[in-house]
């Protein structure tokens, strides 16, 4: 799959600027997983892509200049490389995406009130605790 290009959002990222590797899963499987290369590593540097200047510093911000992502689930390469391209998307779509801005709340009446209620009440206590006075 060398030749094909990753979608994420409406961008393209041809398949030259994805770094894959393959070797041996570890863990049991017996003779198949110490022998075969099942085992994909996709390595996408952000810093050297082909992405706009504006998304490249985005994602650089949010996910740091190298995103690399691993698959060993199946026994198949080509099922791990489609699950290993899949993560690689997922993960950059989640640091495309824009976070909502947070919209500015007053505090309703009735909770000050309650605070300052609770303060009252606190301030009490710490009076009671306290040793009496003793006019002299």
């Amino acid at each position: 799959m060398k030749t094909d290009h990753l979608i994420v959002k409406d961008m393209v990222i041809p398949a030259g600027e994805i770094e894959e590797t393959f070797h041996t899963s570890g863990g049991p499987g017996g003779q198949h997983a110490n022998r075969n290369e099942t085992a994909v590593r996709l390595v996408f540097r952000i810093g050297e892509s082909s992405l706009p200047a504006d998304v490249k510093d985005r994602l650089i911000s949010r996910l740091g200049d190298v995103v690399e992502v691993i698959a060993s689930d199946e026994r198949s390469q080509l099922r791990n490389r489609e699950l290993a391209r899949e993560r690689l998307a997922e993960k950059l779509e989640v640091g495309l995406r824009r976070r909502k801005r947070r919209k500015k709340t007053k505090p309703t009446r009735a909770s000050q009130r309650r605070r300052l209620e609770k303060k009252r009440a606190h301030g009490r206590k710490k009076r009671l605790r306290r040793e009496p006075q003793i006019p002299e």
